[in-house]
């Protein structure tokens, strides 16, 4: 089986050679356009998803071989989470690659959190199947290797931190409102305020609602622990 020159140039940019190439076609081909004679990609899906955490599991215990569970726990977390799988699918290009159909292309399919998430753990699969857990061990820690070195600040659930700081001063629960939302229906921003019952506030926008909710509350408790709010 003979693949296009741009799932060639995907699996380029990937840094892996399918001798199986059916597998690769699977793993890009998202349910909206599967039939009778064309598999999508959701069992592959399933098994990316498992392989992509013992992978991550593996990594983050040799990084740190100190840290308890209590620390590892988050941090496997933010490298296994679909936006980050999404993040890892744009930077090797995969939206270019992805099979839709007619209704997700007119959605802005290529571009959805979800979609890309999913069809980067349906890719991780079909290495592992191809070419075995050594191979895409290999190409995982290697893709991720830029997530995994900072994984330690980014895992921190601001949310979650803002409201203990907040409960510990006294000053009661965050309060998150929509300030706005602007865009297209199928890529809408965001703009949320978080506050506390004290007054201070701040203010943040992201392409999804809780993204918007994370960055106010990282804003909020950053000026917080500052001295500044």
């Amino acid at each position: 089986m003979k693949l296009s020159r741009e799932i060639d140039e995907f699996c380029a940019r990937l840094g892996h050679s399918f001798s199986r190439p059916e597998l690769i076609l699977r793993a890009l081909t998202h349910s909206s356009l599967s039939s009778p004679t064309r598999a999508d990609n959701q069992r592959l899906e399933f098994l990316g998803d498992r392989v992509l955490g013992l992978v991550i599991a593996e990594l983050l215990l040799e990084q740190d071989q100190d840290a308890p569970e209590g620390q590892l726990a988050p941090r496997f977390n933010a490298l296994v989470r679909k936006e980050t799988c999404a993040e890892v699918a744009r930077s090797v290009d995969l939206g270019a690659v992805l099979k839709l159909g007619k209704s997700e292309m007119m959605t802005g399919g290529r571009r959805k959190d979800a979609l890309l998430g999913d069809a980067m753990e349906a890719v991780i699969a079909a290495v592992y199947l191809d070419a075995g857990y050594d191979a895409v061990r290999g190409l995982i820690r290697r893709i991720w290797a830029g997530k995994a070195d900072t994984v330690a600040d980014d895992a921190r659930d601001a949310k979650t931190a803002l409201q203990e700081w907040a409960q510990a001063k006294g000053k009661g629960l965050p309060r998150y409102a929509e300030l706005s939302r602007e865009g297209p229906d199928h890529a809408p921003t965001f703009t949320i305020e978080v506050t506390l019952s004290s007054g201070e506030a701040a203010q943040a926008s992201a392409k999804a609602k809780r993204h918007a909710e994370q960055e106010a509350a990282k804003k909020l408790l950053a000026a917080l622990e500052g001295g500044s709010a």
